[in-house]
């Protein structure tokens, strides 16, 4: 019936032996065929978390500036998304995923970045697979993630920075912060924090914490907004703000579950679980506020849902519902008063809270990932003869080292970009507004 010409005692016999065939061989021969349903999941995926950063993040951002600085925001988004597309494609997706000369447990210079080998996707063809999805695919896929953490970073120096330092930082971190910290714990054995067990399964280092550290760095060397703090500077459309943040919550699905590669279980369980830890740290949030302040905001519990998103991003692949709660929870409360309490303590001015959201969030996630992946706690388990307490102090070391290697490169890059260009526009810009003195466009014509 299905096997033209074939008698159907032929056809049995000749399925019993592929059959036995299939049994007999190692699946480890068929890791590299193309699996159709991962692939659409993982197309699907991709689109997801670009639409995070455009639209998402530029809308997001925009309507928590004030109206003078509405289009910059956006263009700066824009245009590392562009920028980073391009760069990735040349030679920074082979400095991150590179694994030439990577051996477990051998520390030398792959450990900490890949090489070249794939430089200009030089290995890249239609049919290089990265298990079932080919790797075109994988490669877009982590191009997204390259995308969006440079793009955290601009809310933290929001409305004061001139457009080229800006594009020369983000591209010289792009290279110096991001791909080493990608490839150390995402690229595999031979990869330092890889090989010290580090779990991050969607990006709490590598993103949150990388683009929140990064983004407090600039804000400190810019310094303060004119006027900032005694001038009120209110996000002026906070309608923008709201619809930015449902487009993250619903690109987060590709960026937590995309991360399985693979339409699986643990895919599913990711979606699940960045659902419930958002929704979490949303209410602790609103409830936060509505505690301290008399009045639960939008603003607020739209930054709550984003810190949820940010925290349960590392353990999004080992948690388990009820350690999803217990993230966002901690989350909601510990991003609110990093955003509030501990802001104004230190003076400094992070204008859109990268700091407070990310860098935190970030770091409650990474540190909780430790209790949370563990089967006592709901979680999908430790590996054979680890403990909670031994892999949190794993998590702290991968969080620590994250904080002062992208602390002290952060430094270095700006401090460059600064004498080659300047950081800042005047003060008489800054007044005007970045839309007009760097673009020559507003965003309303009234």
């Amino acid at each position: 019936m299905f096997f033209s010409g074939i008698k159907p005692k032929s056809t049995y016999l000749y399925g019993i032996l592929m059959l036995l065939v299939w049994l007999v061989t190692p699946q480890a021969a068929f890791a590299d065929e193309l699996n159709s349903g991962d692939t659409a999941w993982m197309l699907t995926a991709t689109a997801l978390v670009l639409f995070m950063t455009i639209p998402g993040l530029s809308l997001f951002y925009a309507g928590m500036v004030r109206s003078k600085n509405v289009l910059s925001v956006m263009m700066q988004c824009f245009a590392i998304t562009c920028m980073v597309t391009v760069m990735w494609a040349l030679f920074v997706y082979s400095l991150a995923f590179d694994t030439s000369g990577m051996e477990a447990g051998v520390i030398n210079a792959r450990s900490f970045v890949g090489g070249l080998d794939n430089m200009f996707l030089s290995k890249l063809t239609v049919d290089s697979m990265t298990g079932g999805v080919p790797e075109s695919v994988f490669m877009t896929f982590q191009m997204t993630f390259a995308i969006i953490t440079p793009a955290l970073i601009v809310g933290a120096f929001a409305e004061r920075m001139k457009f080229t330092a800006l594009l020369l930082f983000m591209g010289a971190w792009l290279v110096l912060v991001y791909a080493p910290i990608c490839h150390m714990v995402w690229s595999g054995d031979g990869a330092l924090m890889w090989d010290w067990g580090v779990l991050d399964f969607a990006g709490g280092t590598v993103v949150h914490i990388n683009a929140g550290i990064a983004g407090l760095v600039a804000a400190l060397v810019l310094g303060k907004r004119k006027g900032y703090p005694t001038t009120a500077m209110p996000p002026h459309n906070l309608t923008l703000t709201l619809v930015g943040a449902a487009m993250l919550w619903v690109g987060w699905f590709g960026f937590n579950a995309g991360s399985a590669v693979a339409a699986d279980s643990t895919a599913g369980m990711a979606m699940a679980v960045t659902q419930i830890a958002t929704a979490t740290a949303a209410l602790a949030w609103m409830f936060s506020e509505w505690i301290t302040h008399s009045k639960p905001s939008v603003l607020g519990i739209a930054s709550g849902a984003v810190a949820g998103l940010v925290a349960i991003t590392p353990a999004s692949g080992t948690a388990g519902p009820m350690g999803a709660i217990l993230i966002g929870a901690t989350a909601g409360v510990g991003c609110f008063l990093a955003s509030t309490r501990l802001k104004r303590a230190l003076g400094y001015d992070d204008s859109l809270d990268v700091f407070g959201v990310h860098a935190i969030g970030g770091i409650i996630g990474a540190i909780l990932t430790g209790v949370c992946a563990s089967a006592a706690m709901g979680g999908a388990g430790l590996a054979e003869g680890v403990t909670i307490s031994s892999q949190v102090l794993v998590q702290c070391k991968g969080v620590l080292f994250t904080i002062i290697y992208t602390a002290i490169l952060s430094y270095i890059i700006i401090k460059v970009v600064d004498v080659l260009v300047g950081l800042r526009v005047t003060e008489e810009e800054e007044t005007e507004g970045l839309d007009v003195v760097l673009h020559d466009e507003r965003g309303y014509n009234l």
